[in-house]
């Protein structure tokens, strides 16, 4: 449940007319220690089979166990539900071992049965594979050969099968899901193998999990873990000074800035592997090549898309708009994944010079207007509409630095600043020219660079996980190639020589590698599993280690701004409040999760 800064008033008022003795039984009775992390997006489903936006996978990464998973220390290959491994000669046949004695949430034995069950299903449900589906494109087949041994067998060599992020779920469970497009996963508590078990999901307010006692790794040293929801980051920010949640992410460096010198409170900044860009929609098409949305013609134009590339000055949007707390984009492989991110070489890189796009603007015959504005070759002036979340200052900052620019070239620019879900709509059936988007991508590069293949074009309903329409024969082969390269250096060499076909295209231009900027409440946690162990983030990890580590203050015994105190003075306003119309359940509205991954 988010509690308002108005609802502070009201728990002091609250607490002032209790008598003693409830507030004595209240504090009697043992109350489970929660850690409470802030989020400012909706999810958009915890069907593990559709999820990709970057919320969904968060809270899918503490409730599901993968075949292997990655390190706490260098995002390296580590036993997940398969703790030991072996491939053959041919590289075609890989064959896991599920760990002995691993369980379900509901106690029932996981066996390799579950494991194979997961992957044919995602090879034979179109709707299943939304998500996850290019893992397995490759797969040739995937058997149980007995409780504890599962074989997977490739159509060719496949150089991800030990970063297989696909979320194992019960086959005794899902097998009886008739539709899974339309399943909410929402059957109480869910059965899981993670750390975390989903005990309650109510949109718009909060989502609670409990400590789960089969997982088979590390325990965590509370109770429950609690998402609480926010109308904006500004609210949560708000929440985390109050003490109404332990840890916020996604901060803007102003808050991170302020957060800082705040008492209680310690902040954290690290490289993360996400990037934002600037995409530019020239090709929205469906999975059987029909067009979709409404984008302007003219940036069907090489020389068009050409001309706002080098109208975009990372440089300035990395100090201004983001604060400095950012890398400069180039790459579509983030920058943290230093072994595959590209850089364009000296004769590669478009750089930013606005005479120089004014005058490829020129060149193919896009004359200015008596007011600065071009028109195209039907004599329309040009006017390119500029979608970005309103909910993220430093993407709606670098939009009003990209409008001045490209209006500077005679672009004529509008810009339109909606809510999250009005954006991923707006994403995912092309109806936009630009738009600010971002996606996260993992320590193995291959399910970022899928959302560039034709493979993942939407199918006629919207099913899909593209991220710009993008359907490139040289992009496909260069994806394929990179997946069956056994040899690493080879396969870094497809996936730069990928990531610099993708920077000629100008389908997107990327923007910034961001900073992952947190705040918690130190005075309550003394420390969390930080992935990479060195300079690395609380939340949106490749793994869980943020949570599943979390470690309580020595302080929160005590009673000082301990966590149970925080849970009786909660339960005291509820019933205070509830008497009185329940005012802190309403005035809610939803937001969108506006990332993806």
């Amino acid at each position: 449940m988010r509690i308002r800064g108005i609802g502070i008033g009201l728990i002091a008022a609250g607490i002032a007319v209790l008598s003693a003795p409830i507030a004595a039984q209240a504090q009697d009775t043992p109350q489970p220690r929660t850690l409470r992390v802030a989020v400012t997006g909706n999810i958009a489903t915890m069907n593990p089979f559709m999820a990709f936006h970057l919320g969904d996978t968060e809270i899918g990464r503490v409730m599901y166990a993968f075949l292997t998973s990655y390190s706490r220390d260098d995002f390296s290959p580590a036993p997940g539900l398969a703790d030991k491994w072996q491939v053959s000669d041919d590289k075609l046949t890989w064959t896991y071992h599920i760990r002995s004695g691993a369980k379900w949430s509901d106690d029932q034995p996981i066996t390799a049965k579950d494991v194979a069950w997961t992957f044919n299903k995602i090879m034979t449900d179109k709707t299943a594979a939304t998500a996850n589906g290019n893992f397995v494109a490759n797969f040739d087949t995937v058997t149980a050969t007995d409780d504890s041994t599962v074989v997977i067998r490739t159509k060719t060599p496949q150089a991800t099968m030990l970063a297989l992020d696909v979320p194992i779920v019960p086959e005794h469970v899902w097998s009886k899901v008739t539709d899974i497009g339309k399943y909410d996963n929402l059957q109480y508590p869910v059965v899981g193998s993670g750390p975390f078990t989903l005990t309650n999901f109510t949109q718009g307010q909060s989502i609670t999990l409990k400590a789960n006692p089969d997982f088979y790794g590390d325990k965590p040293a509370y109770d429950q873990l609690q998402f609480r929801h926010y109308d904006n980051a500004d609210a949560a920010v708000q929440g985390l000074k109050n003490g109404d949640v332990d840890v916020v992410s996604g901060l803007t460096p102003t808050q991170y800035t302020a957060l800082q010198s705040t008492p209680n409170i310690t902040t954290v900044k690290a490289r993360q592997g996400r990037q934002n860009d600037l995409l530019i929609n020239y090709q929205a098409q469906t999975n059987d090549h029909q067009p979709v949305g409404d984008a302007n013609p003219v940036l069907k134009d090489p020389k068009v898309r050409q001309a706002i590339a080098q109208s975009v000055d990372v440089k300035t949007l990395v100090d201004k708009a983001y604060g400095g707390l950012a890398e400069p984009g180039a790459g579509f492989v983030p920058a943290v994944y230093e072994q595959w991110h590209w850089t364009p070489s000296g004769t590669q890189e478009q750089k930013f010079d606005l005479a120089a796009a004014g005058k490829l603007l020129d060149e193919a015959g896009y004359a200015k207007g008596a007011d600065g504005v071009r028109a195209d070759k039907q004599g329309k002036p040009i006017n390119l509409r500029l979608v970005v979340d309103s909910g993220i200052p430093a993407q709606v900052s670098a939009a009003n630095f990209i409008k001045g620019w490209l209006t500077q070239v005679g672009l004529g620019v509008t810009l339109q600043a909606l809510s999250s879900d009005a954006v991923t709509d707006a994403g995912s059936t092309g109806k936009y020219d630009l738009e600010l988007n971002g996606w996260t991508g993992n320590p193995d590069p291959d399910a970022l660079l899928s959302i560039q293949t034709c493979g993942v074009l939407p199918d006629a309903d919207g099913n899909g996980n593209t991220e710009n329409f993008m359907c490139d024969p040289q992009i496909d082969q260069l994806y394929k190639a990179q997946l069956s390269e056994m040899d690493k250096a080879k396969r870094i060499q497809d996936v730069k020589d990928l990531q610099a076909r993708l920077y000629s295209l100008d389908s997107s231009v990327v923007i910034a590698y961001p900073n992952s900027l947190e705040a918690y409440r130190s005075d309550r946690w003394a420390g969390f599993g930080l992935q990479p162990s060195q300079g690395g983030s609380i939340t949106h990890q490749n793994g869980y280690y943020g949570y599943l580590l979390a470690k309580p203050a020595d302080a929160a015994s005590s009673g000082g701004g301990s966590n149970t105190t925080l849970i009786v003075v909660i339960v005291v306003v509820v019933v205070v409040l509830l008497g009185g119309g329940a005012f802190l359940l309403s005035r809610r509205r939803k937001a969108g999760a506006d990332e993806r991954e």
